[in-house]
């Protein structure tokens, strides 16, 4: 194909993709399958591929993502992006239309619009063409996103209609995510073992401030466009124009935008809207009311925080009233016991609600709460119910007390509350609630280092039966592998090859990879050295594992909770069958003679020579030990440039101070 002709069709693809997408993401009426739009993107792409010279950026193919970032750049708004003044009854907003009035005079109209619970943008257009992106911040520099805001099909790549007499305009909207899609990417972060987002506004902005742009564009992500900072080129002389000019753009205007000249009927919309909210698809927690007339917002002007024209009616948390039926403890994914109230059930928000949190033991016993006990209940952030209160005078004595179970509902195994902890945790390794999140660390870089066992691989294998705790990978198959999803026979082999090198791994990743609470990768390392082998440590006592530098009570008090468990003893009974090195042969070095045996170092400063890993790994071969914070205990302060105030403290404590060649005559290795 000739570039002149390639150019046509690619112009023409353009055009039909960006047709169809409006249909599909605004109107929510496409006119062709998935399967034909696809065959569309597939032609551009082979066409721009061939033609790479033709790429643009306003290109449909360039909504994918590109690659990561190493950190998000900062960008300086044109005009900044203050924020709003907040009103939350009747008599805030009647005050607000007093000071506008004022200023103005009487003849004022309104402006009243959805506050959409989002992440607040700006979008920056050059000659109609969509340059850059950038988050808020703090209102007069935001982070540049450009890359992620690309990936939402709803922002125009190009404007619409663009006619050449705009040069350039700054766009200004929140990006959401809506309800169903809110929901649909909890449940699949759910079976995939990960965290879940708190709320849909949480979701997406986590979803923007992501560094790889390809997870941006795997998020349901949508938009509304509120506004304008910087325009050049045209004149409006209302805020509702501007409305009308940003949608002739191609950009999505909530519809509904509503114009009063009186300030009871603004009240009465906010009232309206209090009860109708829980009908849209999306979440909103307030109306912004603002001045139409453009030349009236320029007289009104604004503080140093927020716009003297504008002002956020935030909406009242919906309460309600009913019974706890029952309290039940459901356990989470890192293994935390959370009481959960069955209610009787009672319409909140537009939802019917059942059960709501009561987080931890604590909460129950500050606000009294019994089963039995007529309640208040709200959502949190409009999404998570919550009991906010007690109604006393409702009791009438039959109410009885929660307790905590001490067992795990879920696989039988201790559960422990460890001192200053809010939460009550389930102990067992093997525990069903917390054991694909159990497998994926035990897989992970930093412990048994597993190539190829990621979250869908550890979903399968767990939802076929196949693993029931760590143990079982190490009687895994090729033959079990093949039939789980995008395992061939060849990627069964090599998984099973990972599988049975991590056997030889040190004995300081196998008791990090088991995930005892409170041991990290260096408490770890400081128990293998101390310990040399998994028996010898199961067996520790409390009184040997606090003597150990480092190893507060707290963590000591983990360690010999967690070897008791039943669980535990028959994980390790599988790792000895298997094979797995549960002995560490030591370091040389760490010997009676060894040059720093029992030296305790603080390092503090640039070292010309060393990193502080490696200086923290050669004080450890010569048998020494490296501590965090200067104390009583601590021998000699290694200082390098800039140093910090470790120094000061050394001082004071009239702790020894050396540099590096003081260092290295310590170890006998100066010339």
């Amino acid at each position: 194909m000739a570039k002149d002709e390639a150019e046509k069709k690619i112009k023409a693809l353009r055009e039909q993709i960006n047709y169809h997408n409006k249909l599909y993401f605004e109107h929510d009426s496409p006119e062709i399958s998935d399967s034909e739009y696809d065959g569309l993107m597939r032609e551009l792409k082979r066409l721009e591929e061939e033609f790479p010279e033709l790429v643009t950026p306003d290109s449909p193919t360039q909504r994918v993502g590109g690659r990561p970032l190493e950190a998000f750049d900062t960008v300086m708004h044109s005009v900044p992006m203050l924020s709003l003044a907040n009103a939350f009854d009747e008599g805030e907003l009647k005050e607000f239309h007093r000071r506008v009035t004022s200023a103005v005079g009487e003849e004022v109209e309104y402006v009243a619009e959805l506050k959409i619970d989002g992440l607040a943008v700006a979008l920056i257009y050059e000659n109609g063409v969509f340059t850059r992106g950038a988050t808020r911040g703090d209102g007069i520099v935001g982070e540049d996103i450009t890359q992620n805001l690309k990936t939402i099909k709803t922002i125009p790549l190009k404007l619409s209609d663009y006619n050449g007499q705009i040069p350039f305009i700054e766009v200004r909207g929140e990006v959401y995510i809506p309800k169903k899609e809110f929901e649909r990417l909890n449940e699949e972060r759910e079976k995939a073992g990960l965290s879940l987002f708190a709320n849909p506004r949480n979701a997406a902005a986590g979803s923007l401030r992501q560094l790889d742009p390809r997870i941006t564009a795997s998020r349901p992500l949508n938009i509304f466009v509120y506004g304008t900072g910087r325009i050049d080129g045209i004149e409006v002389s209302t805020h509702l124009e501007m409305l009308e000019l940003l949608k002739k753009m191609g950009f999505r205007v909530n519809p509904n935008v509503s114009v009063f000249r009186r300030i009871d009927d603004v009240i009465s919309y906010c009232e309206r809207w209090v009860e109708q909210r829980g009908r849209l698809p999306y979440d909103i927690d307030g109306i912004v009311i603002k001045v139409n007339s453009l030349e009236h917002q320029r007289l009104l002007g604004a503080t140093s925080k927020s716009p003297r024209w504008a002002i956020a009616y935030k909406f009242p948390a919906e309460q309600k009233t009913t019974v706890i039926k029952d309290i039940i403890v459901r356990v989470g994914r890192t293994g935390v016991l959370t009481p959960t109230a069955v209610l009787e059930p009672v319409r909140i928000a537009g939802s019917t609600v059942t059960k709501a949190t009561l987080h931890n033991e604590d909460y129950i016993r500050q606000k009294d709460i019994k089963i039995g006990d007529t309640v208040v209940v709200k959502k949190a952030g409009d999404v998570i119910p919550e009991v906010v209160e007690v109604v006393f005078n409702k009791r009438e004595g039959s109410e009885r007390d929660f307790v905590m179970p001490q067992k795990c509902p879920e696989c039988g195994s201790d559960v422990v509350r460890f001192e200053g902890e809010a939460a009550a945790k389930c102990t067992g390794i093997a525990c069903p609630a917390q054991l694909k999140r159990g497998i994926i660390h035990f897989a992970s870089r930093d412990a048994m280092d597993i190539e190829g066992l990621g979250p869908a691989i550890v979903n399968q294998l767990v939802d076929r039966g196949l693993v029931k705790d760590a143990g079982d990978l190490y009687f895994l198959k090729v033959d079990d592998l093949i039939p789980l999803e995008r395992m061939g026979e060849k990627s069964a082999s090599n998984l099973i090859n990972a599988i049975e090198r991590s056997k030889t791994n040190p004995l300081e990743k196998l008791i990090f990879a088991l995930g005892i609470p409170f041991i990290g990768s260096r408490a770890a390392s400081i128990l293998a050295e101390r310990f040399r082998a998994l028996d010898n440590l199961m067996n520790s006592t409390y009184e040997e594992l606090v003597q150990i530098p480092e190893m507060g009570p707290k963590m000591a008090q983990s360690v010999i909770t967690f070897f008791k468990q039943e669980q535990t003893k028959n994980i390790i009974r599988k790792f000895k069958r298997a094979g797995l090195n549960l002995e560490t042969a030591g370091r040389k070095n760490r010997d009676e003679g060894a040059a720093l045996n029992g030296i305790t170092f603080v390092l503090t400063g640039s070292l010309e020579k060393y990193t502080r890993k490696q200086a923290q790994d050669i004080i450890e071969k010569f048998g020494g030990r490296v501590s965090s914070s200067v104390s009583s205990k601590t021998d000699y302060v290694l200082a390098g440039k800039d140093p910090g105030s470790k120094l000061e403290k050394a001082k004071e404590l009239g702790i020894k101070i050396i540099d590096e060649e003081e260092f290295e005559r310590m170890l006998e290795i100066s010339q």
